[in-house]
């Protein structure tokens, strides 16, 4: 038997790094190579791609990202800015051959800790690996008719839904981020989140085509609530989202997630991703009110130099007061200062 290679990716091996992600199974969009030229170029990290190989057949990847700050620590992250990652592999001795690869480099940059974002729960990676269970998922596969899916919609949540499409809502597919951007950045902030930069939303679309899209909310014409959308193999996920406050008049949200639904039952889509929330967030429970169950997201931490599992969480107590800080501020300030701090949350 040929032995295994583990080496960065190169320029000639990016096709082949997509071609094994999508003909695996575990893998997830933010598997994609395209991600690369995302993080490096747009918001100034250094990744790590690591492609192993056995007989010159890729039989397995583990992307990673170096995010490094004086505010937020120094990581090895699968994946920043995702909510999925970690390694896919044909076998145990090719897992464990990307696990070791990556150790050493995790210590050869001096990095505070790896973080590995497993959906799976498979990821057997040994000692000295830390499990934090913040995270849920939520997902469900999409029935045969748009009006089963709207029955399968638990009672309230459904009355909700026929209010926002009785009040005469519409929707578009928008082609840049400009109308997302306005809506979302505000959505955000009213939260106490600092925003990406535009360019960085922008890219998205640009670099992953029709695998990225942006639906908007009209009201008597007038955008009310956007959301971009990831496309992988036969799921959709509705990643970013959000609206004003003007929004919840209209319950433009509620009929955004539920218009998502129905097109892309129309485009042949079979799996309705909702995405990460925190255990008992506003967002886990919205989800929950549609019918989705939560499935815990394993994330996995080794300890390099960091003494403690890291706590980035805006639930950390620490971190009230900017949040409360961060919400007063005009969306304009936000909009420059932002960005400056959300490339190094990850």
């Amino acid at each position: 038997m040929q032995s295994i290679k583990v080496a960065q990716l190169t320029e000639n091996d990016r096709g082949a790094w997509n071609q094994y992600v999508h003909r695996c199974e575990e893998a997830s969009f933010f598997h994609l190579v395209e991600w690369q030229s995302i993080f490096d170029g747009v918001l100034g990290h250094r990744s790590y791609y690591l492609l192993a190989q056995q007989a010159a057949e890729v039989v397995g990847v583990f992307p990673l990202v170096h995010v490094k700050s004086k505010l937020f620590g120094n990581a090895l992250i699968s994946v920043p800015f995702g909510v999925y990652g970690g390694i896919l592999a044909d076998d145990e001795n090719v897992f464990n051959e990307l696990s070791q690869y990556a150790l050493k480099l995790a210590r050869e940059l001096k990095v505070d800790y790896i973080e590995v974002r497993d959906q799976h729960g498979v990821s057997d990676l040994g000692a000295n690996w830390h499990a934090k269970d913040l995270y849920v998922t939520f997902k469900r596969q999409l029935l045969a008719t748009e009006e089963e899916n709207f029955k399968a919609i638990p009672r309230k949540q459904r009355a909700v839904v026929r209010k926002a499409i009785d009040y005469g809502l519409t929707s578009a597919w928008d082609d840049n981020a400009d109308r997302f951007y306005a809506m979302y950045s505000e959505s955000v902030r009213n939260l106490g989140t600092p925003v990406l930069a535009k360019k960085y939303y922008q890219s998205l679309l640009d670099v992953f085509g029709e695998q990225c899209r942006v639906l908007t909310i009209l009201d008597k014409g007038q955008p009310v609530s956007s959301v971009l959308n990831f496309y992988f193999k036969d799921q959709v996920l509705p990643f970013y989202g959000g609206g004003p406050a003007v929004a919840r008049n209209c319950r433009a949200n509620d009929f955004m997630y539920w218009e998502l639904m129905r097109l892309s039952l129309e485009q042949g889509i079979r799996i309705f991703d909702f995405g990460r929330s925190k255990n008992g967030a506003g967002s886990f429970r919205f989800k929950k009110h549609w019918g989705f169950k939560p499935e815990p997201l394993p994330y996995r931490f080794h300890l390099i130099n960091a003494k403690d599992v890291p706590d980035l969480s805006p639930v950390n107590p620490k971190y009230q007061l900017a949040i409360k800080a961060w919400q007063k501020l005009p969306l304009p300030i936000t909009h420059m200062v932002g960005p400056i701090i959300a490339r190094n949350l990850g």
